[in-house]
């Protein structure tokens, strides 16, 4: 009756979240998330944690919304996961006046943006860490000393 649904744009192994109308420049919430684009999602989350940007609280509960949907919706692994993709992008702009001299009005122009992140399950993540945990290898004979070296054969000699 209905519409047919939608097919599904991300891989199997992503998940993603939308944060609209964020109170801040698109060009100040992009230096935001480029300092967590490609990370793992527990650094990422402790670099918003810590940032003295005002707009990383924002940008934070939009990555703890990408991580509950790729746990959640998606049946991911939440401790494989990496931000894949970090995107800004405008949104609304409220334009307001500030009355100047001689009856004269400046417009303000007051910026809203968007961000989208994508997180992505590594699988290669989790196998590097089981190949990094080898048992580490037989230590080799010590070298021999020259003096020893020397000694060895006079004594086939003899």
């Amino acid at each position: 009756m209905g519409k047919d649904a939608r097919a599904r744009v991300l891989a199997d192994t992503q998940a993603k979240a939308i944060g609209r109308m964020i109170r801040v420049s698109p060009r100040k919430l992009n230096l935001v998330a480029q300092t967590i684009r490609g990370k793992k999602v527990e650094a990422a989350l402790n670099e918003l944690a810590f940032s003295k940007r005002r707009i990383a609280g924002d940008v934070k509960k939009v990555l703890q919304s990408a991580i509950a949907n790729a746990e959640n919706n998606h049946n991911l692994d939440v401790d494989n996961l990496v931000v894949k993709e970090a995107s800004v992008g405008k949104n609304m702009v409220m334009k307001r006046f500030m009355a100047r001299a001689r009856g004269r009005g400046a417009g303000i122009e007051k910026f809203f943006s968007q961000i989208t992140i994508v997180v992505e399950e590594m699988k290669d993540v989790a196998e590097k860490k089981a190949k990094g945990k080898k048992k580490p290898a037989a230590k080799a004979a010590p070298k021999k000393t020259k003096a020893a070296e020397d000694a060895a054969p006079a004594e086939e000699n003899a």
